[in-house]
């Protein structure tokens, strides 16, 4: 893992990664499909579905019963409905994963700068991060919809980069799933995933990383190992 030589920043995803939000995922989906009277789904059906953006996750949830038309129809009054939703319970039914606040202090304590890019959507990132204390280890937060395009696609770490002053291979990014693998590979940025994550129902083992951690506390000292 001497990829990891030279690392000053880090970059490091929400859902699945620090936090277990897919009980938010679960009320909030299911309060959507009650007000379309469709039946509750499953958690484990939702983790197969989140990691790519509120978009994509309702139209998921909506191709379980609607098709084409009909589904298209249907899109946007069920995002709003999972929306308004959301943000009533935002942050209520998750938790913290393990060792994700001592990971983040040994990351500062080492120096490192630290930004949070997410697909969930920023008016849900940004409170998501304060109610569970973890906005204060953050110089940067990117949400789904801060940027024209979000992972998989490598804008948004780009962007982060160009907003610390790094090259990428300075700056590596940790998630859980390929979407954040697929974003750092393509700007360049060296990556560490965890085994506990959603990754759409995947085997992050067979996810092209430069190596699985444990936790973010295992994480820092990876780098600081490394370093």
């Amino acid at each position: 893992m001497t990829v990891l030589a030279g690392v000053r920043a880090a970059i490091i995803d929400l859902d699945g990664t620090m936090l277990d939000t897919l009980p938010d995922f679960q009320v909030a989906v299911n309060r959507m499909r009650a007000d379309f009277a469709l039946a509750p789904i499953s958690q484990q059906a939702i983790g197969r579905m989140i990691g790519k953006g509120s978009e994509h996750l309702i139209h998921c949830v909506l191709a379980l019963d609607y098709q084409g038309a009909e589904l298209t129809r249907q899109l946007a009054p069920a995002l709003a409905s999972y929306q308004r939703h959301y943000l009533d319970i935002n942050g209520r039914h998750s938790a913290l994963f393990p060792d994700v606040v001592a990971g983040l202090q040994a990351m500062r304590a080492q120096g490192l700068r630290l930004a949070c890019v997410t697909n969930k959507p920023i008016a849900f990132a940004k409170p998501l991060l304060e109610m569970k204390g973890l906005a204060p280890y953050f110089e940067l937060l990117y949400g789904g919809d801060s940027l024209p395009r979000k992972k998989p696609d490598p804008l948004p770490l780009q962007t982060v980069c160009r907003d610390f002053g790094l090259e990428p291979a300075t700056v590596v990014a940790i998630g859980d799933s390929q979407n954040d693998a697929q974003a750092a590979r393509a700007a360049g940025c060296p990556v560490l995933t965890v085994p506990y994550g959603y990754n759409h129902g995947q085997a992050i083992h067979e996810t092209d990383s430069d190596g699985i951690v444990t936790t973010l506390l295992d994480a820092a000292n990876q780098i600081r190992f490394y370093n």
